[in-house]
């Protein structure tokens, strides 16, 4: 496999149809949104749902949810300390520079997650703590337009603790509220560090498996909060320079996509918007649909 030499940038844009696709625990679950209205999705959520879709692809992941744990561990901890060189350099009271270079080789080579976006390894009881940085940076992604958020107020039909005093009656903890972007359009973007991807080991390879995952963000991701269909890749654009700096910086790879409203009408789809790209000299643009 041969590491990473050039870099890369990504966007992609997908759309969400009356669906929370990530909530505010600060703000009653609501979908996140700016100040000026605009939705949001953190970049923490984002790595989440690529997570998930590269362990579906049979890689090792070693941040894990719970719901989804594809071995009998419960913790990061006890993840990483199934690894027995791992658990024994963790635990030298007196680490070299040396002890701290192979924990991190040792973690990266594991983990896909960890030589993509990084790790802090720093548990109780343990005397080494080391940080590896990651060459996949995400941005939040945040939505071409202010969102409509959507409010309601559900029951259940069965009671979780009964009223003594009278049976007939539902009680307090029967009510709730669900909330929900009714339409809109978003976009995030990201790059892949080459000059990061040489010391954690991130491969062409591993950019591929991303990018592949990128298409397929939503896919085994269905909630109540999010039904399956609601949420919807629809381009994946992908930069590949020609050196490890870059002929252009991110930000002005970025700035190249378009995504515009061309027209209204209900109810709203991604066919009311035009996606494009601004070629950029010398930088071959590569364009998925989602799956």
């Amino acid at each position: 496999m041969t590491v990473l030499q050039n870099k890369i940038d990504f966007a992609v844009v997908f759309t969400v149809n009356k669906a929370n696709p990530n909530g505010d625990p600060l703000n009653g679950n609501r979908p996140r949104q700016d100040f000026n209205g605009h939705g949001e999705i953190s970049d923490v959520a984002i790595k989440r749902k690529l997570r998930n879709r590269l362990q579906d692809e049979g890689e090792a992941i070693l941040v894990q949810s719970d719901e989804r744990r594809s071995d009998a561990y419960r913790s990061i901890k006890d993840r990483v300390e199934s690894i027995d060189e791992l658990k024994k350099l963790l635990s030298k009271s007196k680490a070299t520079g040396a002890d701290e270079q192979s924990a991190e080789a040792i973690a990266c080579s594991t983990w896909y997650d960890v030589r993509a976006f990084g790790q802090v390894f720093a548990f109780k009881g343990a005397k080494m703590s080391i940080g590896v940085r990651g060459p996949v940076s995400i941005h939040t992604a945040t939505s071409i337009e202010p969102v409509d958020v959507t409010s309601m107020q559900i029951t259940k039909s069965v009671n979780s603790v009964t009223n003594e005093k009278d049976p007939s009656q539902k009680t307090s903890d029967t009510m709730g509220m669900k909330h929900r972007v009714d339409f809109g359009v978003y976009v995030f973007f990201g790059s892949i560090n080459p000059q990061l991807a040489e010391r954690t080991g991130f491969t062409k390879e591993d950019a591929e498996k991303l990018r592949k995952a990128l298409t397929s963000l939503f896919a085994n991701d269905a909630s109540s909060a999010r039904p399956d269909g609601s949420m919807e890749v629809n381009k994946v654009f992908w930069w590949e320079h020609n050196s490890k700096l870059g002929q252009y910086s991110s930000a002005a790879v970025h700035r190249s996509i378009s995504v515009q409203r061309v027209k209204d009408g209900y109810p709203m789809s991604i066919e009311n918007y035009s996606i494009s790209a601004q070629p950029l000299e010398g930088l071959e643009l590569e364009e998925y649909d989602g799956i």
